[in-house]
């Protein structure tokens, strides 16, 4: 089921894929109650952290993942899927 938006093609909502272009390195049609919204987060040409690294946990507590519930922010899914 691809889902067309904008011009892009996803495979589903809250499903982040690599962006091709531009300033940021993924981008997800997230969806939470109802509202759809285009997300675009990472740092290009950053790599990540294995989870329960100290590199990861240091990014944990810098950016309160804890506290980043809505699926509309790009923080979320920067600590979800790329951290």
């Amino acid at each position: 089921m691809a889902i067309n938006y904008r011009g892009q093609s996803f495979s589903g909502y809250n499903k982040p894929k690599a962006q091709t272009s531009g300033g940021k390195s993924h981008v997800v049609l997230a969806k939470e109650k109802g509202t759809v919204k285009m997300v675009r987060f990472g740092q290009a040409g950053k790599k990540g952290s294995p989870k329960g690294t100290k590199r990861n946990q240091n990014f944990h507590a810098r950016h309160k993942c804890s506290s980043k519930k809505s699926k509309l922010t790009a923080g979320y899914w920067a600590c979800k899927h790329k951290w």
